[in-house]
């Protein structure tokens, strides 16, 4: 039961609000509960544009929306940036920019569908805040296209030729351009795909727990460190030169990017701070370990193909390359959205 005082409390500080006061408390809280089905956007930028510079977005959607925003788009074609008089709104499903007679003939069905603005919940400094309005970026090329045909067949009146300039200008910046992949740059979200793609690898190749362990590394493969080097081999010997180990990691560098990071997360240490367990034994048996067969043959070839260490490495280095050593990028707090970045 609630206490009585804290309630009388509640109600008396609730009368003592003016009417204006109670409606503003009422509009936040009604935008509070609408924001929550709102897309958030998980990337932005600037998109330089020819002489038009368009604040864009990805949005966390199921297609992750490209989106221009209202007020960018709208400068970019020439109109009013701000969404005066209805600008931004639709009237028979058509926005302003579009709602002239003349226009009619150029525009065709599908540029309608895709003429609704989206809403949605712009990203500010450490999380999501306000509401802001765009159009897919798809439809920048869409209305250009209206205004290029329409000016080319001498039909735009004079107070919109302005804004026909403004659509030649953007196609010419758009050429063998297509407008998601500008925006995917202008905004990193070309770098958040390559990381969950990235991720899709390592959750493919990397086992959660330990598995049993399989020898990968064989004896041919040792063979062949110790004849590159010009070292006597003793195949009944397990104790090897501490810099084989190292070797032996720039192995898995050259499998996919960041595993071997990913695997020594996984490995359990001793108190000095050394594995007491194979990499290997966290290796998919799915996808992990065939990986590591399969490149390790290749490996194979090309110690046999080669005369000393030097020309190996050389070798190794053409054929199978490492990954880059930078894994993370600036999304490291945001590691989990990124892994689900189709």
């Amino acid at each position: 039961m609630k206490d009585k005082s804290k309630v009388a409390g509640g109600v008396a500080r609730a009368n003592a609000l003016t009417k204006a006061e109670r409606s503003a408390i009422a509009r936040r809280a009604a935008l509070a509960r609408h924001n929550k089905d709102l897309p958030k956007a998980i990337a932005e930028g600037v998109l330089p544009l020819g002489d038009a510079m368009l604040t864009c977005a990805v949005l966390d959607d199921v297609d992750n929306t490209r989106v221009l925003t209202q007020e960018g788009f709208l400068t970019s074609i020439g109109r009013a940036g701000k969404a005066k008089g209805g600008e931004g709104a639709t009237v028979d499903g058509m926005p302003a920019f579009l709602r002239a007679k003349n226009l009619e003939r150029f525009i065709s069905k599908e540029l309608v569908a895709s003429t609704t603005p989206i809403e949605f919940i712009p990203r500010k400094g450490p999380g999501y805040q306000g509401r802001a309005f765009g159009y897919r970026a798809t439809l920048l090329p869409g209305v250009c296209w209206v205004y290029q045909d329409a000016l080319m067949a001498g039909k735009l009146l004079p107070s919109q030729e302005h804004v026909g300039e403004a659509c030649r200008a953007l196609l010419k910046a758009l050429t063998n351009h297509a407008i998601d992949d500008l925006v995917d740059q202008a905004t990193g979200f070309e770098d958040m795909r390559k990381m969950a793609a990235i991720y899709k690898i390592l959750d493919a190749c990397v086992a959660q727990e330990k598995l049993p362990w399989v020898k990968m590394f064989d004896i041919d493969f040792y063979r062949h460190i110790y004849r590159l080097n010009g070292w006597p081999f003793d195949p009944e010997n397990t104790a090897r030169p501490g810099i084989i180990g190292t070797w032996t990691n720039d192995i898995y560098d050259r499998l996919a990017p960041g595993i071997r990071g990913e695997l020594h997360s996984r490995v359990r240490r001793n108190a000095q701070g050394k594995p007491t367990q194979k990499l290997t034994q966290y290796l998919t048996p799915e996808e992990g370990k065939p990986r590591l067969k399969e490149l390790l043959e290749g490996v194979k070839v090309v110690m046999r193909l080669s005369r000393d260490w030097k020309d190996f490495q050389v070798k190794l280095d053409e054929i199978y390359p490492r990954f880059g050593d930078t894994l993370l990028l600036p999304f490291t707090s945001g590691l989990d959205r990124i892994r689900q970045v189709p």
